[in-house]
């Protein structure tokens, strides 16, 4: 049985068992201080981050997330759902009082159509993808897109590369800003293949493009292996900074499982007067219900900076 609302005269961790519809199996309570009240900053989960309590419904899993104490959603995959669900999940959230974070432009710039290659063809790919994404930010009333360049042209000097970046993220930006749409740049560490690794150079582009729709999405994890120093480069490029993703490292899972302090983190960036979404970008360091337990533990821990 999918239920949209817990029965306010059971108890929590029975509730969450009659999400799941298995009754007959004991749920593992989840504590009163780590549910339903919201945290400091607006941490966003993702799909599937809480299935095993919520199960499989999307729409489940958002209410979840909502008697947790969340207030976002983030979800990477947006633009290849159908437009049907796209409106359902954005009907939902508003219904909850929840807000969309970023969704990945489709083919907004990869290994296959690099934005540093200054091809004509990739570029049409890419300012492609910014005209279905303001479709799509419409219908889940989002307002940050994440983009990637994409890789790097090997056979081009650095600042060629940069130029060709610059200009095709201006016509990007024309097409965005007319609907409050804002692209976020994303620097990125899964590869040294990638044109965009630093928050630095990500700060010059922006400043380049020079456009409210195109900003920095600062992601802890990727910042902490390619350049370390958080607060300082945060605070370097904070005017550019419009959203901010989570992942401890090692293993780009929940904070308090790798090395970053995460609570002096949030804090910093709670005392800087940020209030957008912190989009919970990583895995659960365990599996089953005990991981889902423990992730919500460990954002009540990080987030008691207060």
């Amino acid at each position: 049985m999918k239920r949209r609302k817990f029965l306010k005269n059971a108890s929590l961790g029975s509730a969450v068992a009659g999400l799941t519809g298995l009754h007959h199996l004991e749920a593992t309570p989840i504590k009163p201080e780590i549910a339903e009240q919201p945290f400091n900053l607006d941490y966003a989960p993702h799909f599937g981050m809480f299935k095993n309590h919520a199960g499989d419904d999307l729409l489940d899993q958002i209410t979840f997330m909502h008697e947790m104490g969340f207030r976002s959603l983030e979800d990477n995959g947006m633009m290849g759902r159908t437009p049907e669900m796209q409106e359902k999940i954005g009907n939902h959230l508003s219904k909850l009082g929840m807000a969309m974070g970023v969704f990945v432009l489709d083919k907004g710039g990869n290994s296959a159509n690099t934005l540093a290659a200054g091809k004509d063809e990739f570029v049409e790919i890419f300012l492609d993808g910014c005209k279905r994404a303001v479709e799509v930010a419409k219908r889940v009333n989002a307002k940050w897109t994440t983009v990637v360049p994409g890789d790097f042209q090997r056979n081009l000097p650095m600042d060629i590369q940069t130029a060709h970046v610059i200009e095709a993220l201006r016509k990007g930006a024309e097409i965005l800003e007319p609907h409050g749409l804002t692209m976020v740049l994303e620097p990125l560490s899964d590869t040294p293949n990638l044109y965009l690794r630093t928050s630095s150079q990500t700060y010059m582009i922006c400043k380049a493009v020079n456009s409210p729709s195109c900003k920095i999405l600062y992601d802890i994890y990727h910042m902490q292996k390619n350049e370390g120093h958080l607060i300082t480069f945060m605070d370097m490029c904070w005017d550019e900074i419009a959203y901010i993703q989570i992942g401890d490292n090692p293993g780009r899972k929940e904070p308090g499982t790798g090395e970053i302090n995460y609570q002096n983190v949030f804090k910093h960036i709670y005392d800087k007067g940020y209030r957008d979404i912190l989009g919970m970008e990583h895995g659960n360091a365990h599996p089953g219900k005990e991981g889902e337990k423990a992730l919500l533990e460990a954002y009540r821990k990080a987030d008691s900076f207060m």
